[in-house]
């Protein structure tokens, strides 16, 4: 028997319940589609376990000036994705954007990361972002905690952070007020185009839907092969510490180094090219601590309370994802490591433009076509 549209319960299926489907998943419910969730559930290697939960701009768009605009733009619309979710689920996720700072410990290591920046700034149709670099005093005046082995650093006024934990309710409880049919433990095994959808399998079941939308991570290196898709993506291993609550003393967020509104101090400085293991590397932890406390000395004097490590989705140049397959166009597929910083992007834009079954100009240019450029002769 052929399906046809009559015989979908939804109008679109998203696989994958992170940070990036989940937001995707809520935009799509906002525009009237009924939305089903197929996700592995707790047992996934999902990359919301490694979020560091910054909302940050500073130095992003090197080599993809476009990357830089839409950043900035997720940016200044998560007080109304902070906003919106509050009052539609009583959630606050504590959102907080005083700006952010790249403490460097050298003198060297502050002229690379300006050097980057100016290049940043100078590439062809570059899109700025505001930036103060400053030197010791300056940056002590704003974190009086810092130790002596800080030689200066970065501010970037736009950035910020949230408690992920409460982010990631605050979608999935408004998930369930949208009337979005959220499916755990229905990891896909397969997916079949048909002439008018998709039929989704997996041990579970199978089910049927006009629109697919794949934002299973990792995953969607199987899955995207299946809609004449690619996904250009690599794990990349990263590794959390988090120390006891302490006395507030962090008031920004620093790229490595931040004290949540709760009081303990999460440290991540690693991205390590892997395979699946989550294995912590104790080596890569001890470098980590140790910059962190001759970054603020009072961290020596805290405990550690739990560390893990999980695989982050990192696409082949670090820049997001987002495609529609020419062979079935009713799939899209969308890949991105800063899941935090780009969630109003993809709740609002990205949302906006698979509910309309096609992608604007401002988000073609995260196509996959860009790892397809010819080599120059």
């Amino acid at each position: 028997m052929t399906l046809n549209r009559q015989h979908s319960e939804h109008d679109a299926v998203v696989v994958g319940g992170g940070l990036m489907g989940a937001s995707l998943a809520w935009g799509l419910a906002r525009k009237g589609l009924r939305v089903c969730v197929l996700d592995e559930g707790d047992i996934a290697l999902r990359a919301s376990r490694a979020n560091f939960a910054l909302i940050w701009v500073q130095g992003k768009g090197l080599g993809f000036p476009e990357y830089t605009a839409w950043t900035k733009a997720a940016s200044a619309a998560w007080p109304r994705l902070a906003s919106e979710l509050e009052v539609e689920t009583g959630i606050d996720v504590s959102l907080d954007q005083p700006g952010g700072f790249t403490l460097c410990l050298s003198d060297r290591e502050l002229q690379a990361n300006v050097d980057a920046l100016e290049r940043l700034h100078n590439q062809p149709h570059a899109v700025s972002h505001p930036y103060e670099i400053l030197d010791h005093s300056q940056t002590k005046a704003l974190l009086p905690a810092i130790g002596p082995d800080v030689s200066g650093s970065i501010y970037c006024p736009l950035d910020g952070h949230v408690n992920s934990l409460r982010l990631f309710r605050a979608l999935h409880a408004a998930l369930k007020i949208q009337g979005v049919d959220y499916r755990a433990d229905h990891a896909v095994g397969e997916i079949k185009p048909q002439a008018d959808g998709f039929l989704v399998k997996g041990s579970w079941g199978e089910i049927f839907t006009p629109k697919l939308v794949l934002a299973a991570g990792l995953g969607n290196a199987r899955l995207a092969p299946m809609v004449g898709l690619e996904a250009p993506l690599k794990p990349s291993r990263g590794q959390i510490i988090v120390t006891e609550k302490a006395s507030p003393f962090l008031h920004y967020p620093v790229v490595t180094i931040r004290q949540t509104d709760e009081g303990g101090v999460m440290i991540g400085d690693s991205e390590e090219a892997t395979s699946a293991s989550l294995a912590t590397d104790h080596g890569i932890s001890s470098v980590m601590a140790d910059r962190a406390i001759r970054m603020f000395p009072l961290l020596g004097d805290l405990n550690v309370v739990r560390t893990w490590s999980a695989l982050r989705v990192m696409t082949l140049d670090g820049c997001p994802v987002y495609e529609r397959s020419e062979a079935h166009p009713g799939a899209f597929m969308a890949m991105a490591h800063s899941g935090v910083t780009l969630a109003p992007q993809h709740a609002y834009n990205l949302a906006t433009a698979i509910a309309a079954g096609s992608i604007p100009d401002d988000i073609l240019a995260f196509g996959i076509r860009r790892f397809h450029v010819p080599a120059r002769a």
